[in-house]
């Protein structure tokens, strides 16, 4: 894919079957995964490389290009859709009416300031959708609103995993951000989505888009839409009685997205649904190792107190469920 990714180009084919040894919890690895795990580590490598060279003064239009570039470098012809940024309030949605608000605009970085990048490129068939939360700069109310994301991680999987209709998981993730004091704001997305299925897209030399989404994926996502209409489920998951179903097998881009005060946080994400199961497709991915090293420094300074023999007492750190405060 070029200097620096070394990407494969195994097959999409997004079928589950179960095995009944090894994988996740007794369920065999989907078949031909590692293309579409390999496409969103680039995603997210994308988002990480140019989160690390944005400065004060480059606008939502400037990171998007950039991100269109790196991946253009490594081999990407195509995409489900194009870049998206958003900076400081605009993290949050706000005051967002139409879809026109969601594109890149000259919105100004500045320090201290939260900012979201959004990519889903298509590379040898395979499609990823990713959302990458960050500041130019400390900002403890978007990382705090990435901890209590966690939470909403763990809640999602396991409501797959019991089965629930992807309605009432839906309804879940919103009463969980209530008790957050939180604000859902991927109600503001079409559709009001939290998610959708990801597909194989034919590989074609030529890639055409309308309004910045391609339209081999668009096409894919109707005939799902047309199927899935005929069948009772529907490839948008939403609080909207089409999303009245079990979890559809399949691959579905996950994206939590919450807000506080004008400052907004989401992870983007593949989940793997099968006939029985579902597991997360990487467990490696950057909001990942974040909480993990959030768990190693509060063991690391718990064994500290320890020792120095000042007890077990400690602030409120980044736990779940009690909001941000004002």
């Amino acid at each position: 894919m070029g200097e620096g990714w070394d990407g494969g180009r195994d097959g999409c084919d997004a079928r589950g079957r179960r095995d009944g040894v090894g994988g996740h919890d007794g369920f065999r690895e989907v078949d031909g995964l590692d293309g579409f795990r390999e496409v969103q580590r680039l995603a997210y490598a994308c988002a990480e490389a140019v989160a690390a060279e944005l400065r004060p003064g480059m606008t939502e239009r400037d990171a998007a290009h950039a991100m269109r570039v790196w991946a253009r470098e490594r081999g990407v012809r195509d995409w489900f859709h194009l870049p998206f940024a958003w900076f400081g309030d605009r993290t949050a949605f706000t005051g967002f009416k139409v879809p026109l608000q969601f594109f890149p605009t000259g919105r100004r970085l500045e320090p201290g300031m939260p900012f979201i990048l959004d990519l889903a490129p298509v590379y040898a068939g395979c499609t990823a959708d990713v959302g990458y939360s960050g500041s130019l700069g400390p900002n403890p109310v978007q990382e705090r609103l990435m901890a209590d994301l966690r939470e909403h991680r763990e809640l999602i999987l396991r409501g797959v995993r019991e089965r629930r209709p992807l309605r009432t998981v839906y309804q879940d993730v919103d009463r969980l951000m209530v008790r957050q004091g939180y604000a859902n704001r991927h109600r503001a997305y079409p559709f009001g989505v939290i998610a959708h299925k990801v597909d194989r897209v034919r590989e074609r030399r030529w890639s055409p888009r309308i309004a910045g989404f391609g339209t081999r994926s668009l096409k894919g996502l109707a005939s799902d839409a047309l199927h899935g209409h005929r069948e009772g489920w529907s490839p948008l998951w939403s609080p909207h009685r089409m999303s009245d179903h079990p979890p559809y097998p399949g691959l579905w881009a996950v994206e939590p997205h919450v807000g506080f005060r004008g400052t907004g946080a989401k992870f983007e994400e593949i989940l793997v649904v099968t006939e029985t199961g579902a597991y997360w497709l990487d467990d490696d991915l950057p909001h990942v190792r974040r909480w993990r090293e959030t768990d190693a420094d509060t063991r690391t300074e718990s064994m500290s107190r320890s020792r120095m023999g000042t007890g077990t007492e400690s602030g409120s750190g980044t736990g779940t469920g009690t909001g941000v405060a004002a």
